[in-house]
Order: structure tokens, then C-alpha cells, then sequence
């Protein structure tokens, strides 16, 4: 699904498996989540197959991922890229640096967050746009998630370039719908006969640096119960972006 949302010059791969072959992983990697939890340690070695795979499809051998602050990945010279990993799905997208300045990805179950976490991560005019919570099987779009989804995408995009942390709030965003069903933020409902639903979006920074844009533009997908969200920024957007 994340292919779906990036040019094809970024390199992605995902999967559906929890787990993978004892051996996936480099010794060095290994040493990153000797003492975790079984659950911390398929994620983390799901997600760096499905990365080494990425690698493949831009003709690179495939190299441990190790991982620095904030667990940002650590990619190879001239490479940059992002990892996700949810209950039910885990990808990477990369690309060659001359071609992509940055990018996020990030997927998420497609269900209401948390009581109490809506407030926190969410301006509010953005909860006046994206209206109230979404009961759970009604076929209503979650949009609380996937503005959750999206944040996380746009961070992503972020501190690699600036090496600075970027709050949730720090962050304003604005959706759109492009299925057919709706305009964007507070158009609920999924699409009928099982369709994904899907749209672009808007990220007003409100905190900004010189090496990045003031607006990010990124996509949202919905499919299979899994939402799914990616932000691109090209090395010569100063040359086509106005802010």
C-alpha cells in the first residue's frame, strides 16, 4: 500500500508478517534488541527485511540499519529513507539523495486513538475540522488516527534534515479526499464495496527552518483496516515552492 503513495523513485517494500527468519538480522542490529521484549524485537527485525529489500530495488546490497537518536534509522551514504511498523503491517521506502531531500512514512491501525491522546497531538482548529470521534464499526473514517498518522510521517520528514524535535502541535494540517466521496477533513465515511479511501494533505509548520519548506504536502491511504501516510520533499524545492 505505502508504493502507492510515493513516486517511483522511491524504493518501497511492506509486509503483512509479524515475523521473519531467525538470521534476518545483522550481528550489530542484533545487539540493538538483544534484551527487548519478543514484540519490540519483530517489529524492529520486520521492518529492516522489508528495508534490506528497498535496498535491493535501488541496486544496493543490503547493510545493517542501526538507528540514532530517537530511533531514527541510520541509512548509507547518498541514501535517505523511512521505517514503519504497525500491528499488521510494516515497510520502508527509500531513495537515492540527489533525487529526494527527505521523506516519512508511517502506517497505523484504522481505529480511534486513545482516550485522552486526541488532545494531545491535535491543534484546535484541527479538531474543529476533522469533527468528533468516530464510533468504532460504523464505517466512519477515523480521522483522528489519521491525522495521527500524518503527523508522524511529517516529523519523520523533518528531523533528519533540521536535527531539530518537532511537537506534535507544532504541526497544523488540513485534509482532502480524491476517491470521489467527500472534500477532506469530516468526510466520513469509507468508501462502499471494500475501496480504499484515500486524499492528500497540507502540513502548516508552525515551527520552521531554512532547509525545509513552511507547508508540507504528503498522501493518506485507507485499506484493509490499515491507514497509511507519506511525506516528500524534493532537493530543489526552493525552485517550484512559494513559502
Amino acid at each position: 500500500m505505502i508504493e502507492l503513495l510515493l513516486p517511483a523513485d522511491v524504493s518501497c517494500a511492506a509486509t503483512r508478517a509479524e515475523t521473519v527468519p531467525e538470521g534476518t538480522l545483522f550481528p550489530e542490529e542484533e545487539a540493538l534488541v538483544a534484551k527487548s521484549v519478543a514484540k519490540r524485537r519483530n517489529d524492529f527485525a520486520t521492518a529492516r527485511a522489508c528495508a534490506r529489500r528497498a535496498m535491493a530495488g535501488l541496486g544496493l546490497p543490503p547493510v545493517a540499519v542501526l538507528h540514532g537518536h530517537r530511533g531514527r534509522p541510520l541509512w548509507p551514504e547518498g541514501i535517505v529513507g523511512s521505517l514503519t511498523h504497525c500491528n499488521g503491517y510494516r515497510a520502508a521506502a527509500l531513495a537515492r539523495a540527489t533525487d529526494v531531500l527527505s521523506l516519512g512514512i508511517d502506517a497505523e491501525p484504522h481505529a480511534p486513538l486513545p482516550s485522552g491522546v486526541r488532545e494531545l497531538v491535535t491543534l484546535p482548529a484541527e479538531r474543529e475540522r476533522i469533527g468528533p470521534p468516530a464510533p468504532e464499526g460504523t464505517g466512519e473514517i477515523h480521522w483522528d488516527r489519521v491525522l495521527f498518522s500524518a503527523k508522524e510521517s511529517v516529523f519523520k520528514t523533518w528531523y533528519p534534515v533540521t536535527g531539530i524535535e518537532l511537537d506534535f502541535i507544532q504541526a497544523d494540517l488540513t485534509f482532502h479526499r480524491t476517491d470521489g466521496e467527500g472534500d477532506g477533513d469530516g468526510d466520513g465515511r469509507l468508501p462502499r464495496g471494500g475501496t480504499a479511501a484515500e486524499g492528500t494533505f497540507t502540513a502548516r509548520l508552525l515551527l520552521t527552518d531554512p532547509a525545509l519548506p513552511t507547508t508540507l504536502h504528503g498522501q493518506w491511504r485507507i485499506e484493509d483496516d490499515i491507514v497509511a501516510t507519506s511525506v516528500l520533499v524534493r532537493p530543489d524545492w526552493k525552485d517550484s515552492d512559494g513559502s
